[in-house]
């Protein structure tokens, strides 16, 4: 695994609750292998529903599956492009993540990173003191969901970039799990989430 960036560390930090979000198809408009800063757009809303969940008291932590740096789509200095245009243009907009996580691996170097693997919510173990009750994967694929409950808390599917193709195989395996909820976009998934954690 590897991380990008970290605003903070984790001595003298209170602990608080996090949403671990996923990045393309969740904040950044999905883009086949993202390799290009020009490429980058941050979704409508995405900005407004990460200061709505700071404000609420949550870390803002991405957790990225990259397979594109592990298949050879892109190189790590195009990545790293595209992440500074991707936190040029959050800033912009007045947010920004507490930490970004993300794995290079392909899929056949069965890593313990990617997702749905905890190698990533351990990582961010390490740099911000954050606890499970109440936190949230955010994403738009069915690891980003079954990454939440893995590891004993909730799984948020939005049906923006993947989420509409894989909302019924998530919904037919979590079913009868109350902490899975799909909803339309990030907006829409940190307004339930805030309005959760009030009760």
């Amino acid at each position: 695994m590897a991380l990008w960036k970290v605003h903070l560390s984790a001595p003298g930090q209170e602990p608080k609750r996090a949403l671990f979000l996923d990045r393309d198809g969740v904040v950044n408009a999905e883009r086949h292998y993202l390799s290009k800063p020009e490429d980058v757009e941050i979704l409508p809303g995405v900005a407004e529903a990460m200061i709505k969940a700071r404000e609420a008291g949550y870390w803002l932590v991405g957790v990225s599956n990259q397979s594109g740096l592990g298949r050879g789509r892109f190189t790590a200095d195009q990545f790293h492009a595209v992440m500074i245009r991707f936190d040029q243009l959050l800033e912009e907009q007045g947010i920004f993540f507490d930490a970004f996580f993300y794995c290079p691996h392909a899929p056949e170097e069965c890593c313990t990173c990617r997702k749905p693997k905890p190698g990533m919510l351990h990582e961010a173990s390490e740099h911000l003191k954050w606890v499970p009750d109440g936190s949230w994967v955010i994403g738009d694929k069915k690891c980003d969901v079954a990454l939440g409950r893995n590891a004993g808390f909730g799984g948020m599917l939005v049906r923006t970039g993947h989420g509409e193709s894989n909302e019924e195989a998530v919904i037919q395996e979590f079913s009868e799990d109350k902490l899975v909820q799909v909803t339309d976009d990030l907006n829409a998934a940190v307004d339930f989430i805030v309005e959760q954690g009030r009760r």
